[in-house]
């Protein structure tokens, strides 16, 4: 069972080799904001370690996951801009720079300026939406099902090339 000890064991494996960061990857976008607190807690009481995290959005727990990391003390944390987020993809940047602002997280980024850098790539997106995913907002079944994150996608790839891709559900 992967337990809280299981991830200090392996950062203190990691930093014994000698390295100077730790990335904690949520792929599935599994990693409930409470054990994301507790996990980032933990880490940076016991170790003098650049830590990130990286969540992805498919079940809609990732930005509360983030905020969570944030209030506890990560260095690093992964977005994307709005037009580019969100499903199997990052949660949105403009999102956690409204939430953080005004607090002692504030990321000083200009909202309205990423607006503008979200509208050029709402156009660079529709020249690929062939290639999007069926998801369309949240996945909650990837909670029960805790699918490894990737598989979705390669098995929606598959299975369109396959012209079957009515299966997915």
């Amino acid at each position: 069972a992967h337990t809280l000890q299981t991830w200090l064991d392996l950062t203190e494996q990691l930093l014994e080799t000698g390295v100077d960061s730790v990335a904690i990857k949520d792929m599935s976008g599994i990693l409930t904001p409470h054990a994301a607190f507790e996990l980032v807690s933990e880490i940076k009481k016991r170790y003098d370690v650049t830590l990130h995290l990286h969540c992805h959005a498919t079940t809609g727990m990732a930005e509360m996951a983030l905020l969570k990391a944030i209030e506890a003390g990560v260095d690093g944390v992964d977005t994307a801009i709005s037009s580019m987020s969100a499903t199997y993809g990052h949660p949105a940047t403009e999102a956690l720079v409204a939430t953080l602002a005004g607090t002692q997280y504030d990321t000083g980024l200009d909202i309205h300026r990423l607006e503008s850098i979200a509208a050029y790539f709402r156009e660079v997106r529709k020249k690929y939406h062939a290639f999007e995913g069926q998801l369309k907002g949240t996945d909650s079944r990837i909670l029960v099902a805790q699918v490894p994150g990737g598989m979705l996608t390669n098995l929606e790839g598959q299975l369109k090339q396959q012209s079957a891709a009515h299966r997915l559900d």
